[in-house]
């Protein structure tokens, strides 16, 4: 027998580790997604906390009884579902997240990838989404609130004196989020972060358009009316603007494949006619909105 190779087993955790996290071994057959859901279910029941390290993924695989790969691959779908942090070096390990809508924002993506989601699925959703959360808004905001609203308006408006359009159209964007976080209810802030992810997919498929000057305006009316706790004129402005910006832009997204640009779907095809007299989309001229 070779010296150097030895066949000693590691000895597994103890039981009582084991049942600290109610871990049980899983049969050889399981695949990695049964390891992340008794994980899964082991938060959810708070056997482990936000900032709790789990064990390291040796412990795990001897508890659960699979292999190292195995733990790896269910530790990486329970990250990509917001429930973990992976972090690396010396200190790093796997650690509970306090709690994330990146499940819920990578969901909506894969609805709008494989092409469940149309635009006008995607204006009714914001129509109906930010009258709620203007509703709960002005019973709830703060001052800090209405400040980080306000400052948010100011970095657009910056942007759009400098040109720079692809700022402020992010700008633009993150005031929703903004505005859903004032109601301090995780599931609406999380339904408007799967929402304004769908709407940068669409922007980012359909390209830039004509620009707009009608966004700044309305924030400032839409923070006026906030300040002084008018729901029904907030909604009105909100649901105002929105349909404006469905109409004159998300409307192109109609032909417009998933994932595909729309230089790339509405190109010429070869043919007698030497000139298109109809506008261009894509101009150097244009700009994206909000």
């Amino acid at each position: 027998m070779n010296p150097r190779k030895s066949t000693h087993v590691p000895a597994p955790p103890s039981d009582t580790l084991a049942g600290q996290y109610g871990i049980e071994p899983i049969s050889a057959q399981r695949i990695y997604q049964e390891v992340a859901s008794r994980l899964r279910r082991s938060i959810s029941e708070g056997r482990l906390r936000p900032g709790d390290k789990l064990p390291p993924e040796r412990s795990l695989a001897a508890m659960f009884g699979v292999s190292r790969n195995t733990v790896r691959d269910a530790l990486r779908a329970l990250e990509l579902s917001g429930l973990i942090e992976l972090k690396l070096g010396a200190t790093g390990g796997a650690f509970v997240l306090p709690g994330s809508s990146n499940a819920v924002v990578n969901g909506m993506r894969d609805l709008y990838f494989l092409g469940a989601i149309t635009p006008d699925h995607l204006s009714e959703a914001r129509l109906a989404l930010s009258a709620e959360v203007i509703r709960l808004a002005c019973k709830r905001l703060t001052a800090e609130d209405l400040a980080l609203l306000e400052a948010n308006v100011a970095r657009a408006a910056d942007m759009h004196r400098a040109g720079n359009f692809e700022e402020r159209t992010k700008y633009h964007q993150a005031f929703h989020v903004l505005l859903a976080k004032t109601t301090r209810n995780p599931i609406l802030i999380a339904a408007t972060e799967g929402v304004m992810e769908v709407t940068r997919q669409f922007v980012k498929a359909i390209g830039p358009t004509d620009d707009q000057n009608y966004t700044l305006p309305s924030r400032r009316r839409l923070l006026a009316h906030l300040r002084h706790r008018d729901v029904e004129k907030a909604v009105e402005e909100m649901a105002r603007t929105l349909s404006r910006l469905h109409q004159s832009y998300m409307i192109k997204a109609r032909a417009v494949p998933p994932g595909q640009k729309l230089a790339t779907v509405t190109a010429p095809a070869p043919g007698p006619t030497p000139r298109d007299p109809r506008p261009r989309t894509g101009r150097a001229r244009s700009r994206p909105a909000a």
